[in-house]
């Protein structure tokens, strides 16, 4: 949006504001605290002399409300003179403004706390007004904010990535609910979000896959339960593998080198290889089985992300990068002397071709093996340069394990040093941590669904438990599921990425502390309030707003206000962690605001002016929960 016709909105909706000045990233007609940050800079200016475009973006929103909703750290002005001084000086030469009280000084610092009324008048009609978009601010999407014209940014996220025919594991939880949750924060930004699941669907596992069909499969298990279908065939094939490798090794051991050879020459592992090469040589019949698996599979995946509120643009996966660009890429490595041949294998050793810590931190890794296979640094690499070329993005999010962290730093070196410094340059690793104690009916195989059914299994069980409130519920089931989706989300997003959290059934589907269930209620509460008054929209939107002198409505409209400012934070951090820690902000100060602020029993005016408040609040909440990728509750 430009930044023109947001101060002409900002006019013509809102006339008892003072007129501001026009600012680098001051959107005030979506983002109430732009007004404020505007309006102080003017006067700090004027006190000051410091320059505007100095002062405007070290105003920060505040962690505490006790500490204001704005703060300056005063050293960030480079002012001469001690910190506590230049305070009290410019404290004392503050005058009346028709926003804010007189600041607060307090060593450093000076705190900002914005008046109520034109606070009400601003942030409410807002919410309300702006409803779903309220938060977002799709200037953040454009290549230039101030020609429309040049269009929206585009970034690609890849995450999920489960393997088929193997467990959809903790890990790939994680990074499916974080991609989801990136996807939703940049849509909500203004870009053009593309989404890609990059399966493991290619490679020697799935001649065994293949071997394991034909003598284990089942055409009526395949279609009604793929994933668990081929991940048991898999399992018993896997098996006969293992036991052929432990029996020839034993005769080995024995000296027996020739029965052991015959063995591993007529084993399953080597007609999976020989299989595999029919594969990758277009073998009609070995590829119609494959594509089977693969789009079985994927169908029974789509349910699943479904329930998690999540789609993907493309199903794409190692099986779509050929032979022929893999070799392309090695060969590419080797000609510009950054890749060597070693006993059949071709090696890059960033010791040598890497000065300082960096090589030695990235270390050597096989980009072919012996055999001619190429290894999945240089599958992602010609992945990589062909999705440029394909999306022709201006970002690109991987969403993959710390765990991973040496492969894809090796990854994003090796796009350098093959002089693709214009890729590099878009290219983030979002990593996150480990689940630690999963675990599922099926022990330690950890289906997505099972995970699921499991923990929606758990908060029926905990809904049964009040045979009031149960009874009450439409579709116990339905909801028990979305409760539960949310108990697992929420729990995965309550602390930084980076950090391992603990899979604990009992606490996350508790409907007390800070849960996933805890939001859906405060959710639900709203609405129900909303139900109960049975006000028009329109009587709501011409409440007398002024009514909302009580502290704790006042502090509730401080935490509403500070909504678009945090969405703004989360696109430099992030972290879905500061999205939830906000949210649990605004519904404990809810909560403890509805003995105070009852619409039942209230004076008809008042009563409007705090259904007002509660509907802000919800569209805050619901918008939240939305990014987050939870399904918000009406009833429950």
């Amino acid at each position: 949006m430009a930044a023109d016709a947001s101060f002409d909105n900002l006019a013509r909706q809102f006339s008892h504001l003072p007129l501001i000045d026009k600012l680098p990233n001051c959107f005030p007609d979506i983002n109430p605290v732009d007004i404020y940050r505007a309006h102080i800079t003017s006067i700090l200016s004027h006190i000051t002399g410091a320059d505007k475009s100095l002062i405007y973006p070290v105003l920060q929103w505040t962690a505490t409300l006790d500490k204001g909703d704005l703060m300056l750290a005063i050293p960030a002005l480079r002012i001469k003179g001690k910190p506590d001084d230049l305070g009290k000086q410019w404290v004392e030469k503050w005058p009346e403004s028709p926003l804010v009280e007189k600041p607060v000084h307090n060593g450093a610092f000076i705190s900002f706390f914005f008046k109520p009324e034109p606070m009400a008048k601003t942030v409410i009609p807002m919410a309300l007004q702006h409803k779903q978009d309220f938060g977002s601010n799709p200037a953040n999407g454009l290549r230039d904010q101030n020609d429309p014209s040049k269009g929206r940014q585009k970034i690609v996220i890849e995450f999920s990535s489960p393997n088929i025919a193997k467990p959809f594991h903790a890990g790939h939880l994680r990074s499916t609910i974080i991609g989801g949750f990136l996807a939703n924060l940049y849509r909500s930004a203004g870009w053009d979000v593309a989404t890609v699941n990059y399966l493991g669907d290619w490679g020697k596992q799935y001649g065994v896959l293949a071997l394991g069909f034909e003598k284990y499969g089942s055409e009526e298990e395949l279609v009604k339960d793929p994933i668990n279908h081929l991940f048991t065939v898999y399992v018993k094939i896997s098996k006969e593998v293992a036991e052929e490798k432990e029996q020839a090794d034993k005769l080995k051991a024995e000296g027996k080198e020739e029965e052991a050879q015959k063995i591993l020459d007529n084993g399953v592992d080597e007609k999976a290889r020989s299989y595999f090469k029919k594969m990758t040589e277009g073998d009609e019949q070995a590829i119609a089985l494959w594509k089977r698996f693969r789009d079985y599979s994927i169908e029974r995946y789509k349910q699943t992300y479904a329930r998690l509120n999540i789609h993907f643009d493309e199903y794409s996966g190692e099986s779509k990068v050929s032979e022929d660009e893999m070799q392309q890429a090695a060969a590419k490595l080797k000609e510009m002397g950054l890749a060597h041949e070693d006993r059949g294998a071709l090696l890059m050793d960033f010791t040598k071709s890497v000065p300082g810590k960096e090589g030695k931190t990235l270390g050597k890794a096989i980009l072919r093996k012996k055999d001619g296979t190429a290894l999945y640094l240089t599958r992602d690499i010609s992945e990589l340069i062909n999705r440029h070329e394909r999306y022709k993005f201006d970002k690109m999010i991987y969403v993959i394990a710390s765990e991973q962290d040496l492969h894809v730093k090796q990854f994003f070196k090796i796009v350098r040093m093959m002089g693709r410094d214009d890729i590099a340059d878009k290219c983030q690793h979002v990593n996150f941590g480990l689940v630690l104690g999963m675990s599922t009916r099926k022990g330690t195989v950890k289906f997505l669904n099972d995970i699921l059914r499991d923990v929606g299994d758990h908060m029926h069980d905990v809904m049964k438990k009040n045979e009031d409130k149960y009874s009450q519920v439409e579709d116990p089931e339905q909801i028990a599921d979305k409760l539960g989706i949310s108990s697992v989300m929420v729990q995965d997003m309550n602390g930084k990425r980076i950090n391992n959290y603990t899979f604990d059934l009992s606490r996350m589907t508790s409907f007390e502390g800070d849960t996933g269930p805890y939001l859906q209620y405060a959710h639900a509460r709203l609405c129900s309030i909303y139900r109960k008054a049975e006000l028009s929209d329109e009587a709501i939107a011409a409440a007398d707003l002024s009514l909302l002198t009580e502290p704790m409505a006042v502090n509730l409209l401080r935490v509403i206000a500070q909504w678009p400012d945090v969405v703004q934070n989360v696109l430099k951090t992030l972290e879905p962690t500061t999205i939830l820690t906000y949210l649990f902000k605004l519904t404990h100060t809810l909560s403890t605001s509805y003995t105070h602020l009852r619409i039942v029993g209230s004076e008809p005016e008042v009563m409007k002016a705090r259904l007002a408040l509660y509907n802000s609040t919800r569209v805050v909440l619901y918008n939240g929960m939305a990014i987050l990728g939870l399904t918000p509750i009406e009833r429950m």
